[in-house]
């Protein structure tokens, strides 16, 4: 209706400005006409005055010229343009001509009809005597009228365009109901249908009639019935594959071609961190790390490009330091009815638990059987070392010279050396049941006298920064085994270019707490920051054959025991390498902790009694 109207109101516009247009044209025209019969009669009029003797015959010829209805004004000049006669009294004498008029001054042979710089039509034309012009007779038209009759029919013409504009929108609307009213019908019915798809409330539509239209309702009424029979049969199975993705303890998801999630089911979402509504329309590489996402995206694009499955697909990461996760992928086609792959679907099964459980088993068997073969070492270690230790005594015993009494003393502190060797194998020492207070310079000392054969032979420059006396509560043997790790792994570092060892204690304060903090420094060949990621993981080395990757893991529990904290720090590039150890006892981690097993078994004596 509003499109009718329009092109109506357009029609109509167009032809009242070509009316007008057409009007204006044949306006203009009649008063080119007057204006010229209005110049001839004036000039005529002007050569009879120029011969008349009385006084004022011009004055009388613009008098008779401007009694005309169709004429505003007129004047007659002189050559030099100075008014001789007017209509304008005031204006006698003088040079009223614009630019535009001056320019027609003694140049005129016949009339002329020009517009003034207003835009006014005028005209001028020559008053001659003896065929020599000796004046200038200048008329202004009054078109007045002209613009009233203008207006008088825009004003008809646009009553008449209303009327018919009305009439004709009267008869399109009562066209429009009678026809179109049961097409706005099915068009508010569909859109109902599309904004309330499971609202049934308006269908079946009314059919009142037998026309085209009512066909088509008719059939809508089927094709809707039909969609609503559909529309529940999918809903039964949707509800039953959204119960089974939601449910099921393995993770789905559905990619596009880009390599987005098109879909994933709650348990995907729960696996990787992320919202439901955060997977959907994002890429793999934007939930997974890098290295693991370009390996997803590769297997993806072999399906599609395949159209085969891709099965026991491990995936691997780290989203937290020391905490592995992975997951067992399984990737299949999706195709449509073209056979054509749409979509690659992906079943993910987190067997991140299940392979912490096989490490634990692994870890713990090669721990047993390490402790085996550790016990059976030191037993055929100890036994013969029990007998060259005995015949050295012996050796002693006897009359020896000064030289061969050196040699058995040195023979002698070998012997102990390979002792507390192998036991160190064993964890180093015998462990006392109970901590003590014990000086940590001292424990240093006796680990650095441990390695001072080996500290003279690669030449390493050995520098000891701790005072005499510090005292901590804690297990001694535990303690030496920590410091014997530590500085082993330091002189492994820098063999064979050897290097600097700087060994340093102080007492120290950490987060309100007092205690005692040990620095182990190398200028070895330090550690790659990968490596460091693993260093206190069991049977983890980065010494190939001659490691056990045992040293660290062991020191870490001590350090735990103690209730301390470990930092490491290295360089593994050129120009500067090295690593510093740096750990912190608190003074009192294990007397609070002896404290209250003290206090527990006093309760439980007393408890008995």
């Amino acid at each position: 209706m509003a499109a009718l109207m329009l092109f109506e109101l357009i029609v109509v516009s167009i032809f009242t400005l070509v009316l007008l247009r057409q009007q204006r044209s044949e306006m203009a025209q009649r008063m080119h006409r007057r204006l010229e019969s209005q110049a001839f009669q004036m000039g005529a009029l002007g050569s009879f005055a120029l011969a008349d003797p009385r006084p004022n015959s011009f004055a009388r010829v613009v008098t008779v010229v401007s009694r005309s209805p169709s004429v505003s004004a007129a004047q007659i000049t002189s050559l030099d343009g100075r008014a001789l006669a007017s209509t304008d009294p005031s204006t006698i004498g003088k040079i009223t001509l614009s630019l535009r008029e001056k320019s027609y001054l003694g140049k005129l042979t016949g009339p002329v009809m020009f517009q003034s710089s207003t835009g006014q039509w005028e005209v001028v034309t020559p008053i001659s005597e003896g065929g020599q012009v000796r004046a200038l007779a200048w008329i202004y038209p009054n078109d007045r009228q002209d613009r009233q009759d203008l207006r008088s029919l825009l004003r008809i013409t646009i009553l008449w365009a209303l009327f018919v504009l009305g009439a004709c929108t009267a008869i399109a609307a009562f066209l429009a109901q009678s026809i179109t009213g049961p097409l706005d019908m099915l068009t508010r019915a569909t859109r109902s249908l599309i904004q309330h798809p499971e609202d049934p409330g308006v269908f079946p539509l009314p059919v009142t009639a037998s026309t085209e239209a009512a066909e088509l309702t008719i059939a809508f009424n089927r094709m809707v019935a039909a969609m609503q029979d559909q529309r529940a049969g999918l809903n039964e199975t949707l509800a039953l594959l959204d119960s089974m993705l939601a449910n099921a303890p393995i993770g789905f998801a559905f990619f596009d071609r880009k390599y987005r999630f098109v879909r994933v089911n709650q348990f995907l979402a729960d696996m990787n961190g992320y919202s439901f509504a955060l997977h959907l329309g994002r890429g793999v590489g934007g939930i997974l790390p890098p290295a693991t996402a370009a390996r997803l995206e590769r297997n993806i694009e072999t399906v599609f490009q395949t159209g085969e499955p891709v099965r026991n697909l491990e995936l691997t990461w780290e989203p937290e330091p020391r905490r592995p996760r992975s997951w067992l992928a399984h990737l299949y086609p999706v195709r449509t009815e073209s056979e054509a792959t749409r979509w690659v679907g992906a079943i993910l099964v987190d067997t991140t638990e299940q392979k912490r459980g096989e490490e634990t088993l692994r870890r713990t068997e090669k721990l047993a059987a390490t402790g085996r073969l550790a016990a059976s070492i030191a037993h055929e270690i100890n036994n013969p070392l029990e007998a060259v230790t005995n015949l050295l005594y012996l050796i002693r015993q006897e009359h020896l010279s000064p030289e061969t009494a050196r040699f058995a003393e040195l023979a002698q502190q070998e012997v102990t050396r390979v002792s507390e060797i192998t036991q160190q194998t064993l964890r180093f020492y015998r462990q006392s049941t109970l901590p003590a207070v014990s000086n940590v310079s001292e424990l240093l000392d006796s680990v650095l006298t441990l390695h001072i054969g080996r500290i003279q032979t690669l030449q390493v420059d050995l520098q000891r920064d701790y005072s005499d006396e510090l005292p901590l509560f804690c297990f001694a043997g535990e303690l030496r085994q920590l410091f014997a790790n530590l500085i082993g792994n330091a002189m492994d570092a820098m063999t064979p270019d050897g290097g600097r060892l700087i060994v340093r204690a102080r007492s120290y304060r950490q987060n309100g707490a007092a205690g005692v903090r040990v620095s182990v420094a190398d200028t070895g060949c330090g550690i790659s920051q990968e490596a460091r990621r693993h260093i206190f993981e069991p049977f983890f080395t980065t010494k190939e054959t001659t490691g056990t990757g045992l040293g660290l893991w062991v020191s870490e529990q001590i350090i735990r025991k103690h209730h301390g904290s470990v930092r490491v720090r290295s360089r593994a590039k050129e120009p500067a390498t090295g690593t510093v150890f740096s750990v912190f006892f608190p003074s009192t981690g294990l007397e609070a902790e002896q404290v209250t097993a003290e206090s527990s078994n006093h309760q439980e004596e007393k408890a008995v009694r």
